[in-house]
């Protein structure tokens, strides 16, 4: 009978894999029973092999997930390429060694869990480099990198503050050394809520000028 078309590309791939010309099978129908004959002799192995790579579930990530690792390697391979650097493991490991060390919050937790930071308990940095050396998209770096360890994806950013809007005298004082924090910046000396906003204040148009030059002109 004729071939289905899971049947057909059954023997497609089997064939192009080498294990049987296509010419010799026989009627692959679907539905009904798999049967594979040539000469008799039952080609189990070659199918179920073929069948899987057809219908295995994809390992792709789910939308929203791994989103530091995501973000944080697609900048980092778009500011290789923007340099120019030798797309070699040796030289991606340095780079993102050093790019590591520029970065706080979340992305700071991603560098410590692949192993670039000094202080880091693993070191599998290299899940990073080799891939990365032959172009591999980042999207399926982070997926080697979840089977690795699962907590690289549970890395979430946390909500960012509209600068430009927000009324800073609402904000807890946790939510005031937060900002400061990702600043790389404290308020030594600070007793009072008025205080953080007043450091605030005076170093956002060092850190956020857009914001600060959208409040100046509210």
């Amino acid at each position: 009978g004729e071939r289905g078309p899971i049947g057909a590309g059954i023997v497609s791939l089997v064939a192009s894999r080498g294990v049987l010309p296509a010419d010799t099978w026989g009627g692959l129908g679907v539905p009904g029973s798999l049967e594979l004959k040539m000469g008799g002799m039952f080609l189990a192995s070659g199918v179920a092999a073929a069948f899987v790579l057809l219908v295995a579930p994809s390992e792709a990530l789910k939308e929203g997930e791994c989103e530091v690792c995501l973000s944080f390697l697609e900048k980092f391979y778009n500011s290789l390429t923007e340099q120019g650097i030798d797309f070699t493991p040796d030289a991606i490991e340095e780079h993102l060694i050093q790019a590591c060390k520029d970065v706080k919050g979340k992305e700071n937790r991603f560098c410590y869990y692949i192993g670039a930071t000094d202080d880091a308990a693993t070191k599998i940095v290299k899940e990073v480099s080799r891939p990365m050396s032959n172009h591999v998209p980042v999207n399926k770096i982070c997926e080697k990198l979840k089977k690795t360890d699962s907590q690289i994806c549970d890395l979430k950013y946390d909500k960012q503050v509209d600068l430009s809007t927000v009324d800073l005298k609402k904000l807890r004082v946790k939510e005031l050394k937060k900002i400061l924090e990702e600043w790389g910046e404290s308020c030594k000396g600070c007793a009072e809520k008025s205080d953080f906003i007043r450091k605030i204040t005076d170093l956002m148009p060092k850190y956020a000028p857009l914001a600060a030059k959208s409040r100046s002109e509210l």
